[in-house]
């Protein structure tokens, strides 16, 4: 999300929008997934608080879970392998979070819902 949307409704409705594509039932003109998930880097804050405002749950934290391209040096804070042959890039930790579709029908929808109709 560009800078200047993030924490404004154009975040909380672009997510809310893909939670019900993804989440309601085909009935209701969505895709029935049992299970969406949010991936951010551990020092991601405002993703990983975008995602639990909407109603995710953290699951996880991958440790090591990238090694990132060349150029990026705010990986994971931690001593790189001595003799990997690309000791130079740095790694970064991944933090699972997830909305199941029991989440959903038990309040998460509500409270997407409840986000999504707030007055500006």
């Amino acid at each position: 999300m560009l800078p200047a949307f993030r924490r404004t409704h154009v975040t909380s409705n672009a997510i809310g929008l893909l939670l019900h594509y993804t989440l309601d039932l085909s009935t209701a003109g969505g895709l029935g997934l049992r299970r969406v998930v949010w991936m951010a880097s551990v020092i991601n804050g405002p993703s990983i608080g975008a995602a639990e405002r909407m109603g995710f749950k953290r699951e996880a934290v991958l440790r090591w879970a990238l090694v990132l391209p060349e150029g990026k040096e705010q990986g994971n804070g931690r001593e790189r392998r001595k003799g990997d042959p690309r000791e130079n890039l740095v790694g970064r930790d991944t933090v699972v979070l997830a909305i199941c579709w029991d989440d959903w029908e038990n309040g998460g929808e509500e409270q997407v819902n409840a986000i999504m109709a707030r007055k500006f």
